[in-house]
C-alpha cells in the first residue's frame, strides 16, 4: 500500500500532525491523504478514511475466517494420509512375514530368504505419502501461525500506520486460502502378495509378486452407456479408467475395485468386474426391474469421480425412444444405417460415452522450450484468417500455428520493460489484426502487430494481475484482472471506459476470475474460478445471468477457466478441476460435453473457436493444445 509523502517521513512531531489531519483515502493509490497532498490526488476517487479503515478490517476478517475454516480440512486430510501410510507400513511387514513362512514351507533347505527389489515400489509409495503428510503439516502450521498474527493485528486499534501491514497480512491470507495443498491421498493402501508355486522349478526368484498400483480414487473415472441408463434384464457395462495422483492413466491392473447397484428397496444388484490388466476395468451388471437406482464405484473403498451415479432402468432406452418419436416409428422398429447428422443449426453433438470414439482432431506440443513446445500454456485465441495463438506462460512468449496445427512463428522477449513479456496469460486478436496479450507479472496489457512487433501497452498502474483478454463488438479491450477481481474495459488507445466487479461471493463479485468472451449482443461472459460459476454482464457491468455450482455433475464446475461463444450464442466452458469441456445454451442450460475421453484433458485453461468451427483448448497439464470437432 502506497503512503503519501507526509506519511512516509520519520515519525517526528510534524509528521504526526500531518497524519492526524489525514481524513481521506485515495482508492487509486491505496493510501491515506492529508490536506497537504490532496491536490496530488485531485482526479482520483476518494472516500472517508474511517470508511476505508472499516473496509480493510472487514476484508481482513473475511480472509482470516476463510483460512481458519480450511484448517480442519487440512488437519483431517493429514490424519487420513497418515492412516494410509501406517496401513501400508503394516502390510509391508505382514507380507515380509508371509514370504518368510512360504519359503520355509516350500523348501526347508533355504536358509536365506531372497529379498525382492520390487519392495522399492512400496518405498516409493511411502515417500509420496510421507511427503504429502509433511506438506500438509507445513501448510497447517503456516496457516495457524498466520491466523495468530492476524488475530493479534485485529485486536489492536485501527490506524493509518498499520494499513500497510494489514494489507500485506490480507494478501498472505488470500494466498494461503488458495494454496494448492493436496487433500486427497496420493497413494492407496493396497499391498498384497500373490504366490506362484508352479514356477518354482524354473525360478525361485519369481516365486512371489508384490502387487500394488499408483491408482487413486480422486482421479479415476468411469464411462460407458451403462453409467446413466440401461434396459431391464439386459446386461449393461461401465468402463473404469484408473489414474494416478497427477491424472496420468495407470498401465497395470490388480487395483481393488468394488461396484454396487442399489435398488429402491435397498437391495444390491450383483455384477462382475473384469480386470483388463492395463489399468482399465469393466463392470457388467443386469437389473431385473424398472426404476431409478444408484451406481456406486469405489477404488480402495473411496468413491471415484462422480460416484455414486444416478442410473435409470427402463424398458426402452431414452435415446431410442426420442429418436423413434422424431422418426414417427415404434421404438422396437429396426433403424437403417446412416451417417452422422451434421449440425446445420449449430447444435453441438450430444455426449458420447464410448472412449474409443473421440472428438479430438489433433494435439500439438510437448513440455519444452523449443518451437512447438510449451511450459504452462494458458491463453488461446483464434484469428479470422486461420491462425491459432497460444500464450506460452512460462516460456514468456506467444506461439502461432495454422488451424491444421502447423507451427508458423513465435515472438516474445523476457523482461519487465515495455515490449517484453514476463508472464503472458491471456491472448486475443483485435479486428485490426493487432495481438493483445495480458501479462500477469508485468501488470499490464501489451499490444503487438500481427507480425509480433510491439506497439503499445495499456492498463499500467491500474491492473494488479490481468489474466484473460477479449475484444468486444466495438473493438474495446476486455481485461479480466484475476488479482483485483475486476473486469476492465479499455479503448485500444489505453483510455479506461469502465470497470466493474470486486472480491466476494455476490452476484457482481468475483473470486479469482479467469477468462472472458463476448457474444453477438456485446454481453461479457466471465468465468468465476473460485466461485465455480459463469456470469454474463452487460457492457456497463450489470449482471444478466449466472449459472453453475461446485460439483462434478452436468452443468457443475470445479473452477471454470476458458470460455468461448459460438455463432448461435451457445457458451463453451473449460472445466479446469474436472478436466472437461461443457457446452451450454445462451440461458445457461447444460447441453453436452465435448468428448475428450480417448485422450483426456488435464487442467484445461484457455479456450477458443477456430475459423473453421472447431474448439481449440490449452491442455495445460499435458503441455499441449488440442483441437476438437464441434460444429459438424
Amino acid at each position: 500500500m502506497n503512503l503519501c509523502l507526509c506519511q512516509s517521513q520519520s515519525v517526528t512531531t510534524e509528521a504526526t500532525e500531518a497524519l492526524c489531519v489525514a481524513d481521506k483515502y485515495c482508492l487509486t493509490c491505496e493510501c491515506a491523504v492529508c490536506e497537504e497532498c490532496i491536490l496530488e490526488h485531485d482526479d482520483h476517487p476518494k472516500v472517508a478514511l474511517c470508511q476505508a479503515l472499516e473496509q480493510h478490517r472487514s476484508l481482513l476478517q473475511e480472509r482470516l475466517e476463510a483460512t481458519q475454516n480450511r484448517l480442519p480440512q487440512i488437519s483431517e486430510a493429514s490424519s487420513f494420509v497418515k492412516e494410509i501410510l501406517q496401513q501400508l507400513t503394516n502390510l509391508r511387514s505382514s507380507i515380509q512375514e508371509d514370504i518368510q513362512s512360504s519359503f520355509e514351507d516350500l523348501h526347508k533347505q533355504l536358509d536365506v530368504v531372497p529379498t525382492d527389489d520390487r519392495f522399492d515400489k512400496v518405498c516409493l509409495c511411502n515417500q509420496v505419502l510421507q511427503g504429502q503428510v509433511d506438506s500438509l503439516g507445513r501448510g497447517e502450521g503456516e496457516m495457524t501461525a498466520l491466523c495468530t498474527q492476524v488475530e493479534e493485528a485485529l485486536a489492536g486499534e485501527p490506524c493509518v500506520a498499520s494499513l500497510q501491514m494489514e494489507k500485506e497480512l490480507g494478501d498472505k491470507l488470500e494466498d494461503m486460502v488458495s494454496a494448492d495443498l493436496s487433500c486427497q491421498p496420493e497413494e492407496n493402501d493396497q499391498l498384497d502378495l500373490v504366490m506362484e508355486t508352479d514356477g518354482l522349478r524354473k525360478s525361485i526368484h519369481n516365486l512371489g509378486t508384490i502387487v500394488t498400483t499408483s491408482a487413486v480414487a480422486s482421479q479415476s473415472e468411469a464411462m460407458g452407456a451403462g453409467l446413466e441408463q440401461c434396459l431391464i434384464g439386459h446386461p449393461a457395462s461401465v468402463t473404469i479408467v484408473t489414474r494416478d495422483k497427477s491424472g496420468g492413466a495407470c498401465k497395470s491392473g490388480n487395483a481393488i475395485l468394488s461396484a454396487e447397484v442399489f435398488t429402491p428397496d435397498g437391495s444390491i444388484v450383483d455384477g462382475e468386474i473384469v480386470d483388463h490388466k492395463n489399468g482399465t476395468y469393466e463392470f457388467v451388471y443386469t437389473v431385473p426391474k424398472e426404476g431409478d437406482f444408484s451406481l456406486a464405484l469405489r477404488l480402495y473403498d473411496q468413491h471415484i469421480k462422480g460416484s455414486p451415479f444416478k442410473l435409470t432402468v427402463s424398458r426402452v432406452m431414452e435415446s431410442e425412444l426420442e429418436g423413434a418419436k422424431r422418426r414417427g416409428k415404434s421404438p422396437g422398429q429396426k433403424k437403417k444405417g446412416s451417417k452422422r447428422a451434421s449440425s446445420a443449426l449449430g447444435t453441438p453433438r450430444r455426449k458420447t460415452q464410448n472412449p474409443i470414439e473421440d472428438d479430438l482432431i489433433f494435439r500439438i506440443g510437448t513440455k519444452g522450450r523449443n518451437k512447438g513446445e510449451f511450459t504452462n500454456l494458458q491463453g488461446v485465441a483464434a484469428s479470422s484468417n486461420g491462425k491459432i495463438l497460444i500464450a506460452d506462460s512460462n516460456n514468456q512468449c506467444v506461439q502461432i500455428f495454422s488451424t491444421e496445427g502447423e507451427f508458423k512463428s513465435r515472438f516474445g522477449v523476457r523482461g519487465r520493460s515495455p515490449g517484453q513479456l514476463q508472464r503472458p496469460t491471456g491472448v486475443a486478436v483485435h479486428p485490426s489484426g493487432d495481438i493483445i496479450i495480458a501479462d500477469y507479472d508485468n501488470k499490464w496489457v501489451s499490444i503487438f502487430s500481427s507480425e509480433g512487433k510491439f506497439k503499445a501497452k495499456l492498463g499500467s498502474g491500474r491492473l494488479m494481475g490481468p489474466k484473460g483478454v477479449s475484444v468486444d463488438q466495438n473493438g474495446h479491450v476486455i481485461v479480466v484482472d484475476n488479482k483485483a477481481c475486476t473486469v476492465f474495459i479499455f479503448q485500444l488507445t489505453g483510455r479506461l471506459i469502465t470497470k466493474f466487479g470486486s472480491r466476494g461471493t455476490g452476484d457482481k463479485q468475483f473470486a479469482g476470475p479467469h477468462f472472458a468472451a463476448v457474444n453477438k449482443n456485446n454481453e461479457i461472459i466471465v468465468t468465476d474460478f473460485h466461485n465455480h460459476s459463469v456470469k454474463v454482464f452487460t457492457p456497463e457491468g450489470e449482471l444478466l445471468l449466472k449459472f453453475g455450482s461446485n460439483g462434478e455433475g452436468n452443468g457443475q464446475f470445479n473452477a471454470p477457466t476458458g470460455v468461448a461463444v459460438d455463432v448461435n450464442g451457445n457458451i463453451i466452458v473449460a472445466d479446469w478441476g474436472n478436466s472437461r469441456i461443457q457446452v451450454f445454451d445462451g440461458s445457461g442450460s447444460f447441453l453436452s460435453y465435448i468428448n475428450t475421453s480417448a485422450d483426456p484433458l488435464y487442467g484445461p485453461q484457455g479456450l477458443a473457436l477456430t475459423s473453421d468451427g472447431h474448439v481449440v483448448v490449452a491442455d495445460s497439464g499435458n503441455h499441449c493444445f488440442k483441437v476438437y470437432r464441434y460444429l459438424q
